[in-house]
């Protein structure tokens, strides 16, 4: 987990154009995701303004700002301008008024601006900052990207997540991570994993040593980071062990406050497990659009149990 984030980090990852302070961008701090629209601030009422937030103007603070008088402006944005304000953004391609170039300079603050809606460009950044700034956790698995979908490979080591992971990649999929996979908690039920920056893109062949998948696979072969919505955890085959046979039974791992769906696979001698994990994402997404091949061999099952039921009654009538 970063403790903050530079407002350059900010800028160079949004895209924002930078109308002053340049010279800032290193210096001032974002510590929270959490973004102000100072509305009440404008009309004076400074009782809870949440100064240690990065403030959005839209079109409606900017309108209102202009409706004031220069002294007005001024004396307001003076107030707004504190030692831990990260920064002024103004949205839509809107100017900044003089005053706030010259309150943010005073403050050693940048000011900042942006073509999109004002909506828009606060949901972007919220989701950057949120990402930057969650708790991070490392777990033990290989990432990979298969058919869109994000499938976390658990498993004790040895078991073949690597080679699984290479297999796949070879069939189009794309890696994300391989033996250490940084998540963390991006929403309430999302969950996001990603490659620490000295792992990215590289896979352990045990054997063959380190490869760089990008390299030999090409850029379409990888991939930053993803939603995990999948854990397919490999385990070794024992007769002693029940595994389930018919897909009824719904597993879940809690990663931190998010119950992601899991499900176990066998490891045996024969088995491609490239092609198992592969089936399994296209299954699980099968379910998620509301078909269950589960469901529907209980249907027909009950059906039969019902139709030889019958029949059975109708040959018992006739004797």
């Amino acid at each position: 987990m970063a403790d903050s984030v530079t407002v350059r980090q900010l800028v160079k990852a949004t895209k924002l154009e930078v109308y002053s302070g340049e010279e800032y961008l290193d210096s001032r701090q974002v510590v929270l995701s959490d973004i102000s629209r100072p509305g009440l601030e404008l009309t004076g009422y400074f009782n809870y303004y949440p100064h240690e937030r990065i403030q959005l103007f839209g079109r409606t603070e900017i309108s209102f700002a202009r409706n004031m008088s220069s002294e007005e402006r001024l004396l307001i944005l003076k107030r707004m301008a504190t030692e831990d304000t990260p920064a002024f953004l103004v949205s839509r391609g809107l100017q900044p008024p003089a005053e706030m170039i010259t309150a943010a300079t005073a403050a050693h603050i940048p000011v900042l601006g942006s073509r999109l809606p004002t909506t828009r460009l606060s949901s972007l950044i919220t989701e950057y900052l949120d990402g930057q700034l969650a708790e991070r956790r490392s777990m033990h698995g290989v990432l990979v990207d298969i058919y869109g979908l994000g499938v976390l490979i658990t498993g004790d080591s040895g078991v073949g997540k690597s080679e699984t992971a290479l297999e796949l990649v070879q069939r189009g999929h794309r890696l994300i991570a391989d033996d250490r996979v940084d998540v963390y908690q991006q929403d309430e039920q999302t969950i996001v994993g990603a490659a620490p920056p000295i792992l990215s893109h590289l896979l352990e062949i045990r054997g063959l040593g380190i490869i760089d998948v990008m390299n030999l696979f090409g850029a379409g072969a990888v991939r930053e980071d993803t939603t995990i919505s999948l854990i397919v955890h490999l385990e070794n085959w024992t007769p002693d062990k029940t595994f389930d046979r018919l897909g009824s039974g719904e597993q879940t791992q809690l990663i931190f406050d998010v119950p992601v769906p899991k499900i176990t696979i066998p490891v045996k001698v024969g088995r491609n497990l490239a092609i198992i994990i592969e089936v399994a994402a296209m299954n699980f997404r099968a379910k998620s659009m509301g078909y269950d091949a589960t469901k529907t061999f209980e249907k027909n099952l009950n059906h039969l149990i019902e139709h030889n039921e019958a029949s059975d009654q109708s040959s018992s009538e006739e004797k």
